[in-house]
């Protein structure tokens, strides 16, 4: 009997592409989480490819007990229940950086679109509105201090791209480079709250758990500058929300660029919406075709190397042994 994987996605551009880049000797099922099928499919797959939101939980693995892999399709894992994965021995990878390139292009877009005040200048022209004497302030990236918060695989690109603009990178990370690391990619180390005093620009790219919840409140902001900006495409927890308003409605720090917020969608009484230093998009940071494809590609890329009996790739940290 050819192995199972059972695919699952609300994204219809990420199931095309499951089934272009299926593996042969595979039996692929797509199906939508929690339903009929779904369910009868995982009672004999051995592969479960998807987002975290398939429920990543004790009941998972009684209803799939033959599962040898789950594989996100997603680069965070959050909502995982990493006891219980602990529990059923079963590892769990995420997307191998897959959506690397379209986070790192995003932080820099929400970068530059605060900077120079983006949605307000288009408003202003759709509107009839050409620039009269109220010239907004504007900036430019060039020679401005970029502090990036987490200096993985999107960290990395980030900085990349950040120095293409003439920017000076400098990083926060509990994994610190080494100093011949650190010259490769041009960053150096900064203490949390050295780093939050010096940046022009701050970029968060840490996963969300206990420790990175509201690793960004009150006191951190508080020590950035004032006509800082704080850009955040990782988890809205990593920023306590309600700190982060006061700040920016008080002059703490000047404005900032979001992709993710504490509650998704943000409900229509956030105060955050209300604001004119602030960018938002809705947590679209991540999912552009060639990511989709991507995406599908390392899933399975990692299965079919399970299957040979090799050790998976970018098994969470939480489970790697």
């Amino acid at each position: 009997m050819a192995p199972k994987i059972v695919f699952v996605t609300q994204f219809p551009a990420a199931a095309d592409s499951a089934r272009d880049l299926a593996p042969k000797g595979f039996d692929l099922i797509i199906a939508e989480a929690r339903s009929a099928e779904y369910t009868a499919a995982l009672a004999e797959a051995e592969y479960l490819v998807g987002f975290v939101d398939m429920l990543v939980d004790d009941q998972l693995y009684e209803s799939g007990p033959n599962l040898r892999l789950i594989q996100l399709l997603s680069a965070g894992y959050d909502r995982a229940d990493i006891p219980a994965a602990q529990r059923a021995g079963v590892p769990i990878s995420n997307n191998g950086g897959a959506n690397a390139v379209a986070v790192s292009e995003h932080a820099i877009m929400l970068m530059l679109a605060v900077s120079r005040d983006l949605i307000s200048q288009h408003a202003n022209v759709a509107g009839g509105r050409w620039r009269g004497n109220d010239v907004p302030k504007l900036y430019e990236l060039r020679d401005k201090t970029l502090g990036i918060v987490g200096l993985g695989t999107i960290g990395k690109k980030t900085a990349r791209l950040a120095q293409a603009f003439g920017m000076n990178v400098i990083y926060y990370d509990i994994a610190r480079l080494n100093e011949g690391e650190e010259d490769a990619l041009n960053v150096r180390f900064r203490l949390l709250r050295e780093l939050l005093g010096q940046a022009d620009l701050v970029s968060l790219h840490v996963p969300l758990n206990e420790s990175t919840t509201h690793l960004i409140g009150a006191g951190e902001l508080a020590d950035m500058k004032p006509e800082a900006i704080m850009i955040n495409t990782s988890r809205g927890p990593v920023i306590d929300e309600v700190a982060m308003y006061n700040a920016l409605t008080n002059g703490t720090i000047a404005a900032a660029g979001l992709d993710v917020y504490d509650q998704e969608p943000p409900p229509a009484d956030n105060p955050l919406l209300a604001l004119d230093n602030v960018i938002l998009t809705a947590h679209m940071a991540g999912p552009t075709q060639e990511s989709n494809q991507a995406r599908v590609r390392n899933a399975f890329d990692n299965v079919q190397r399970v299957n040979r009996g090799e050790a998976p790739l970018w098994v969470i940290p939480e489970l790697d042994d």
